[in-house]
């Protein structure tokens, strides 16, 4: 009976942690529920390796587990990922097996985006039909 009873306590113990640990993967469960970050606390762990931080905006990763962070310093935009315990930075980029993509370029890319309706051509030279459907803008400086 101990035996039966130790076996059934070790097949258990084996068994349960991992579908502890896969629990929320196939519900679709909202990690945002429970895990948050705000951007005074982005800013609060990141002041002492860039003072000049700006967060942009925070969102879930791809990867779960991590927040997404889209931050300028210096005049250059970035992406760096921050775990939900708030205690390990990850920088490089997330490619996507699967697709075989590079999920952080992407995203940098639509960060990068220019929006060429509010660039202002009041005083521009205007060549060609100006209601053509695409356009071509290119600035010169000539001092």
């Amino acid at each position: 009976m101990m035996k039966r009873l130790l076996f059934t306590g070790l097949v258990l113990s084996w068994l349960l942690p991992g579908a502890y640990s896969y629990g929320f993967e196939k519900m679709g469960q909202d990690c945002s529920r429970c895990h948050t970050l705000s951007h005074q606390e982005a800013r609060d762990l990141l002041k002492d390796i860039w003072p000049d931080v700006k967060i942009l905006d925070i969102r879930l990763s791809p990867s779960k587990g991590f927040w997404e962070l889209s931050l300028e310093s210096g005049g250059k935009k970035g992406l760096i990922y921050v775990d939900f315990s708030k205690k390990y930075l990850m920088m490089g980029s997330i490619i996507s097996i699967k697709e075989r993509k590079n999920l952080t370029q992407e995203r940098l890319s639509e960060l990068d985006k220019v929006d060429v309706s509010q660039i202002p051509l009041d005083d521009a030279l205007v060549m060609g039909n100006p209601k053509a459907k695409s356009r071509v803008i290119v600035f010169h400086d000539p001092d």
